[in-house]
């Protein structure tokens, strides 16, 4: 298997390069999708049939809850890079994307309380939907302590990418939560395998916010690493002309 491509990208230098160039195409996407979307889901939707206006949370429920996922299942894969191919940013990707992996945990967390609320008349039960993406978020804090104990580089790598591939398990728990349990949570919003429960006027902002958080998570992740990635390599005399440039505010 020609891996070329993979350690390509594990040179600092060449991400930096390359990222800088994805970073405001992602930013600006980001920016268009999300306002799209949640303007058109938020003011100019239809209401639901059953549960009225409160179902418009969904426009940010369901893209952070996917979102949190996908981030986490991110982390196991550059933990699994990181354990097997030894590259170093590997560890640099797992440790600036658990914040953002965290933080949409907890906005899936707080508007799933507050949709519950109106829904099922509380803001929160010991569902197995609920619970498992409570776990997921104490897994993101356990990566992020770690990274934060461990004072020596390679052994916090080790041990966070450890835990994201071990953690990973809980993934197809929260998937698959609503058809394994009895649950008080609706089934997937999104299927690939199934066509949309709801009309185009309504699925279709929904659409449009989630790819417009996934780009958000992109351009912030490369924002993060791209500082990180400096702040590691600051004795490489590349790096020291690049933060030279940023002290200096030259283009």
């Amino acid at each position: 298997m020609n891996l070329a491509w993979l350690h390509r990208w594990g040179s600092p230098k060449w991400f930096y390069e390359m990222s800088g160039r994805c970073l405001p195409w992602l930013a600006a996407a980001s920016a268009l999708l999300i306002a799209t979307g949640l303007a058109w889901g938020l003011a100019f939707a239809p209401s639901d049939y059953q549960q009225g206006h409160s179902f418009r949370i969904i426009y940010i429920h369901v893209p952070a809850a996917l979102l949190a996922q996908s981030i986490y299942m991110m982390l196991a894969l550059a933990g699994a890079v990181g354990l097997v191919w030894k590259i170093k940013l590997a560890d640099v990707a797992l440790q600036q994307a658990a914040p953002i992996g965290a933080w949409m945990t907890v906005i899936a967390l707080v508007t799933g309380a507050l949709w519950g609320k109106p829904t099922w008349g509380t803001y929160w039960v010991w569902d197995a939907r609920l619970t498992s993406m409570l776990i997921l978020l104490f897994l993101y804090f356990g990566i992020i302590a770690l990274g934060q104990a461990i004072t020596r580089r390679d052994n916090a790598a080790r041990a966070c990418a450890l835990l994201a591939v071990v953690g990973v398990v809980n993934i197809p728990i929260i998937k698959y939560s609503v058809n394994w349990w009895n649950t008080l949570h609706q089934p997937a919003t999104f299927s690939l395998a199934e066509k949309p429960a709801m009309p185009p006027q309504m699925w279709m902002p929904l659409l449009l916010a989630t790819l417009g958080f996934y780009c958000f998570f992109a351009a912030v992740l490369l924002a993060r690493m791209r500082l990180e990635v400096l702040k590691r390599e600051a004795d490489a005399r590349w790096a020291g002309n690049e933060l030279a440039r940023l002290l200096e505010g030259r283009p």
